[in-house]
């Protein structure tokens, strides 16, 4: 998929100094990195699905905050970053790429609550989709977004029999401007921060914003050391080891591989949807996941490179 909107396909800067410490990616050189990317994804939908378990009893908002501060907690302990020498534009650019990594987290599970996970995921792939064709007056990068849009609309218009409902579609629409505008920012603070002290401070930021709906949808439940683990198996599954996988992948894949496979991540949601969650995918539902899938392929197939790193145009998935 074309989230990625970059011509390089290597990590750099502090990401690439602290994956070369890590001593996962000597072993995991041995293994190849189509392996390993399509493992990413796997625990990212994986992680979404047993995040819906536990739903009914933190609440989406609840998990949302807890998975953000557990992400938080770990990347600032490895990043240790630090805002001393910033001028209030660069931290009010961290702030703002915070922000809308709670959001795009925040939205994505409350837009799961109330979506099949194969929708849900669906849908939010419209946002990198959208950026990446943005400002191209090519007829077929036209053809892509209309493509998927067509897709959303389907979704929106026929997928009520299959528990798609109106509310649910506009928060996913929600996560996806989010993820788009994550992207956005990531380009500017990669460059001022380093993507790892970027995201490390962008989701301690985030943690302040999901709070009070924590709060409101968990409340003293939070405290239950049953939901704290389960939360922190799902920051594990969703954030931390997909981020890993890829950042190990992306050292030995181009980036037009790399946008190939991530397209595969809705058929990968909605498999996670029937096994985990005993989700039904209907005749509309898969026909709407294509196109979208489609449009994603068609749009890396065809697409331009864009100045950037691939790495930084990836958030920790919702």
């Amino acid at each position: 998929m074309l989230p990625r909107n970059a011509a390089t396909s290597r990590p750099t800067g502090k990401i690439a100094r602290v994956t070369s410490r890590s001593p996962l990616p000597g072993r995991a050189d041995a293994i190849p990195p189509q392996v390993l990317l399509l493992a990413a994804v796997g625990s990212v939908q994986f992680g979404s699905a047993f995040a819906n378990k536990i739903f009914p009893t933190a609440g989406p908002g609840g998990v949302a905050f807890l998975r953000v501060l557990f992400t938080a907690v770990v990347l600032l302990a490895i990043a240790r970053p630090s805002l001393r020498g910033r001028d209030r534009r660069e931290i009010g650019t961290v702030v703002a790429y915070g922000l809308t990594l709670a959001g795009m987290n925040w939205s994505f599970y409350e837009a799961l609550d109330r979506l099949p996970l194969g929708v849900a995921v669906t849908i939010e792939f419209t946002g990198p989709l959208t950026v990446a064709v943005a400002g191209s007056r090519r007829i077929i990068d036209g053809v892509w977004v209309a493509l998927a849009a067509a897709g959303v609309v389907l979704l929106a218009l026929r997928g009520g029999h299959a528990g798609v409902h109106l509310l649910g579609v506009l928060l996913a629409l929600v996560a996806a401007t989010c993820w788009g505008l994550y992207i956005l920012l990531a380009k500017r603070v990669g460059t001022s921060f380093g993507a790892l002290e970027a995201l490390a401070i962008g989701m301690a930021v985030g943690t302040f914003l999901v709070l009070p709906a924590g709060i409101v949808d968990g409340g003293t439940t939070l405290l239950r050391p049953g939901v704290i683990a389960a939360c922190l198996g799902v920051a594990m599954l969703s954030s931390l080891i997909p981020y890993t996988l890829e950042l190990i992948a992306l050292r030995r894949l181009t980036t037009a591989v790399f946008g190939l496979l991530m397209s595969l991540e809705p058929a990968v949601a909605a498999l996670a949807g029937v096994i985990v969650l005993g989700q039904s995918l209907t005749a509309v539902l898969a026909v709407a996941l294509v196109m979208v899938v489609v449009a994603s392929v068609g749009a890396t197939l065809t697409g331009r490179s864009v100045p950037g790193d691939v790495a930084d145009a990836r958030p920790p998935d919702p």
